[in-house]
């Protein structure tokens, strides 16, 4: 695969600010061994800067972990307790790249989540959807990334044995992120 066939036509360098109102951070966790809750977070905020040398672009994203939405105001309560997130002690998650990679199959984005004060390192398979101009004359992008996280590395251990070799929550969970970033322009051009 060729950087070419990865990056997508019309991208260019300058500071993309991410659309959280046509954007998406999620997870999926598999329940009782058998079954998958997704969840997502509905405050997020972030920026990606591309350079002319597309491997040292960056990414920069800060979720709010008090807006963590599973559709179960009971399981997003617990998720925000010190159980899970803790977000009276830390409200915030983030991540940051360290660099982009091309692979055989993409590209990957490899970087540092911090969740509750713990950073880990962290790789995204990501895949471009695109550029375009949209009808109001502003520049778009989309990217969508997945990857996986194994939540005890975070210090999030909180789990409850079944009886037999499963237990209640998986400790790896899969991340989705679907985003449209915006390319900002300088007003004093």
């Amino acid at each position: 695969m060729t950087l070419a066939s990865v990056v997508p036509a019309g991208l260019v360098a300058g500071t993309w600010s991410i659309e959280t109102a046509h954007s998406e951070v999620s997870f999926t966790v598999k329940h009782l061994g058998l079954f998958k809750v997704r969840g997502s977070f509905t405050a997020f905020e972030g920026q990606i800067t591309v350079t002319d040398a597309i491997e040292s672009s960056t990414v920069a994203v800060e979720v709010d972990m008090t807006s963590v939405d599973t559709r179960d105001a009971d399981r997003d309560t617990h998720l925000k307790s010190a159980d899970f997130f803790d977000v009276d002690k830390y409200p915030a998650m983030k991540f940051r790249s360290t660099g982009l990679r091309f692979e055989n199959s993409g590209a990957v984005l490899v970087g540092e989540l911090t969740i509750r004060d713990t950073t880990r390192p962290l790789e995204l398979a990501v895949e471009a959807a695109g550029v375009l101009q949209d009808p109001m004359g502003m520049t778009r992008t989309g990217f969508s990334a997945r990857g996986e996280l194994v939540r005890s590395d975070y210090g999030i251990t909180f789990n409850m044995p079944l009886g037999d070799s499963r237990v209640m929550l998986s400790d790896k969970v899969q991340i989705q992120l679907d985003i449209q970033a915006v390319l900002q322009t300088d007003a004093t051009s």
